[in-house]
């Protein structure tokens, strides 16, 4: 079984720089994707838009500039407001985001809480598909008819 740690807020799409237009997004982290945060941005389209990077990328960006191509993440304080940028590109357009570094913040707390850093690995559950393929591999292994054909072609065929 795995955990899911979710938070709703409003972030900034900044359009310029005297301009920006709330965007409602949810921010996912699950411990079977322990590396990733997932955001979901509800931009006023029929379908929301996902976004996955590396949970890393968001813990240090809180903290300093970081990131570089297609994910950057940086901390800004605009009129003493604490905020959290993040700058995303794709082949359909690039956007700049602002979001509150109190609610980032707490909630990637609650994420390093239940699997901190470095303890990532044993919930990928590799071990768990790992055995399932090793008893699998063995099984066809027992006997030599496997479940492909014979390399071996029948003289005259």
């Amino acid at each position: 079984m795995h955990t899911v740690v979710e938070r709703e807020l409003e972030l900034n799409m900044v359009l310029s720089p005297e301009r920006s237009i709330p965007v409602p997004a949810r921010l996912i982290y699950r411990t079977d994707d322990p590396y990733a945060v997932h955001v979901t941005f509800h931009v006023g389209s029929d379908s929301p838009v996902h976004w996955t990077f590396a949970r890393e990328l968001l813990v240090e960006g809180v903290f300093r500039p970081c990131g570089e191509g297609d994910v950057r993440v940086w901390p800004t304080k605009p009129d003493g407001r604490s905020l959290v940028c993040i700058a995303l590109s794709s082949p359909d357009g690039d956007a700049l985001l602002e979001a509150p570094a109190a609610a980032v913040s707490a909630w990637l707390e609650r994420t390093l809480r239940i699997v901190p850093p470095g303890s990532e690995g044993p919930h990928l559950g590799l071990d768990k598909g790992l055995s399932a393929l090793l008893a699998l591999a063995s099984r066809d292994d027992a006997g030599a008819d496997g479940p492909w054909p014979a390399d071996e072609v029948e003289p005259g065929a």
